[in-house]
């Protein structure tokens, strides 16, 4: 866990999953450079995980984020959907589960051809492609992920948290994989866990979370919390 400054004269910016869609990121950064210039203070960005799979553009999303395009401060945080890709390359024959959660369209991205795989062959060579295919930063970016963030009273992760585990002390596994017994509890956290990993309709505030999974790859829709010490509100 990382813990970054919690100065009340700072913008904090929180991006939901994208999943290859770089139009509606590219948006995004727009809408969070044009409003981080309006209130004129400094600003810390994070996004959520989940950069990949899905949509069509896994490694113009990946390029795009390495670079930082945000005004201020970058934070990139870790998905279930990058530690899929990262088993993947250590372990091929996990690639006919990645490929049903969208990993054919990252391959894709990277020129790796995708036919013999829809039919559950060739992951090996698949694997030995994509290594060769990654540029250095593109690997040291996806390394470079962290699992979560406690920034003032917010803390961020891609999936959520095990209720009753101190926020120090949560496995990897539930910050990128948990769902229900974590969207199901009433309990303080400690912090408001903010999250994605479940896509829903509509930005969720809760008491004890803010879900900001919006399902971008499928509705066109990329949700950004924008958040100070005593108020938040989103755009997408």
């Amino acid at each position: 866990m990382t813990n970054a400054d919690a100065d009340p004269t700072h913008r904090l910016y929180v991006i939901g999953d994208i999943h290859g869609r770089l139009d509606l990121l590219d948006q995004i950064v727009h809408a969070i450079t044009r409003d981080a210039q309006s209130f004129g203070g400094p600003s810390l960005t994070v996004t959520l995980g989940d950069y990949i799979d899905r949509g069509p553009d896994s490694r113009a999303v990946i390029n795009r984020l390495l670079n930082n395009p945000f005004p201020g401060e970058y934070v990139a945080l870790k998905g279930n959907h990058e530690a899929l890709l990262e088993t993947f390359l250590k372990q091929p024959d996990s690639g006919n589960h990645w490929r049903q959660m969208g990993g054919l369209e990252t391959l894709h991205s990277f020129g790796i051809p995708v036919a013999p795989l829809m039919t559950g062959k060739n992951f090996q060579q698949a694997a030995e492609q994509l290594r060769a295919a990654m540029s250095p930063s593109e690997l040291n970016f996806l390394r470079s992920l962290k699992t979560s963030l406690m920034v003032g009273r917010f803390f961020l992760c891609h999936a959520g948290v095990r209720p009753g585990i101190p926020l120090d002390r949560q496995s990897e596994e539930d910050l990128l994989w948990i769902r229900d017994d974590f969207l199901n509890s009433d309990l303080d956290f400690g912090k408001i866990v903010v999250h994605g990993h479940t896509p829903v309709q509509e930005p969720e505030f809760r008491r004890n979370r803010i879900n900001i999974d919006t399902g971008a790859f499928a509705t066109g829709r990329l949700t950004c919390l924008v958040a100070t010490p005593d108020k938040c509100w989103t755009i997408n």
